[in-house]
């Protein structure tokens, strides 16, 4: 338990994070920027904050979907049940039962409402922000999803959680784009989770051979923290690790059309990416794959309807040496043309005209 002014810096390191434009194409950060730094600005009658972590942990390596790279890596939370349905029902029957018997209004928040999570968690004593941006836990490492409830209760407040990352800095220095500015600064423009989740147009090319095949999401930093030697694996059964979603093969994954997305995703969090950002990753990965056998795919995606999705896979070809003399007559896309420009201009070797033509569909 904490109160709505516990962190009185937040108003401060919001907007400083926000000014350096930290925050990329996420406009909601800034829109709402003074309800989420202030929780009374949401909420005028809150008087205490409940916060709350469901862990979340993994069964096994979560970077162990890296070693194959003709195969895709999906960032642990989401090879599950969208976190959000599954927590947003506990908090509703929770937050119900408290305000029955406390005689209180509450407010149940999951991610999706202008609040501060993670600082409020450090607040009421869940753990402490490590130098990634992400709680880390003593007893569950990083692998916490949180939970709030506003409540017009006064509440006893819990002791803040000092922090205890000390000199350590496996998590700046496990991360493959050099996300990190400094020490508990997240640059989400250089962040392969943002980039793959939330942005939404072509990922600049400087980040794509680092994304190896991280198709949705990054746990590199995550799992690099030392605390999670205590981790253990989730519990609650709704949280089910899908065993499809540990590695999914990339050529199953670049067949995605907008139906065989919508049905293979139901339910988690990769569903609300699109199918058409979710191939873009696919097609960089299958550039970074060096696997030929996989032109095939790329090549066929370059009649695809989506401009994006031709793009990538424009540079996927030319990764694998296996791109087309040039583009198809009709093509007039911007971003299209400038990836087989930027292919050009780079030297890249070109396909015979009848490479990979028995690939293409009939």
């Amino acid at each position: 338990m904490t109160r709505p002014d516990a962190v009185p810096a937040l108003p401060e390191r919001l907007s400083a994070w926000l000014s350096a434009g930290h925050h990329g194409e996420m406009a909601w950060m800034e829109e709402r920027a003074a309800e989420r730094a202030e929780p009374a600005r949401l909420w005028p009658a809150i008087r205490s904050i409940v916060m709350l972590g469901m862990n979340a942990g993994p069964e096994g390596d979560p970077l162990a979907s890296l070693a194959d790279p003709t195969r895709g890596s999906v960032a642990v939370y989401a090879r599950r049940r969208d976190y959000h349905d599954v927590i947003k029902g506990k908090l509703k029957e929770l937050g119900g039962a408290f305000a029955a018997k406390a005689g209180a209004k509450v407010k149940v928040f999951v991610d999706t409402a202008p609040v501060m999570e993670k600082p409020l968690a450090e607040a009421a004593g869940l753990g402490w922000q490590g130098k990634h941006s992400v709680l880390v836990s003593r007893k569950f490492g990083n692998w916490l999803l949180l939970g709030a409830i506003y409540t017009t209760a006064d509440l006893a407040v819990d002791a803040s959680e000092p922090d205890r990352c000390g000199s350590c800095r496996r998590c700046l220095d496990a991360c493959p784009t050099n996300a990190f500015p400094a020490p508990y600064r997240l640059d989400a423009r250089r962040c392969l989770a943002y980039l793959t989740i939330e942005h939404e147009g072509p990922i600049p090319a400087e980040f794509r051979e680092p994304m190896g095949n991280r198709v949705f999401g990054c746990d590199d930093c995550l799992a690099a923290c030392p605390w999670n030697k205590f981790a253990a694996a989730a519990r609650e059964a709704r949280l089910a690790a899908r065993a499809d979603l540990a590695a999914p093969p990339l050529a199953e994954l670049a067949r995605l059309d907008e139906a065989s997305f919508r049905q293979r995703f139901a339910g988690t969090p990769i569903k609300r990416t699109g199918r058409d950002r979710f191939l873009r990753n696919v097609l960089i990965a299958v550039g970074n794959s060096g696997d030929p056998d996989l032109a095939g795919e790329a090549l066929r995606l370059l009649d695809d309807a989506s401009p994006l999705v031709r793009g990538m896979a424009v540079w996927a070809l030319a990764r694998l040496g296996r791109l087309p003399p040039g583009p198809a007559p009709d093509e007039h896309d911007p971003d299209v043309l400038a990836e087989w420009a930027a292919a050009k201009n780079r030297g890249v070797p070109r396909a015979s005209p009848l490479a990979g033509a028995e690939q293409r569909p009939a």
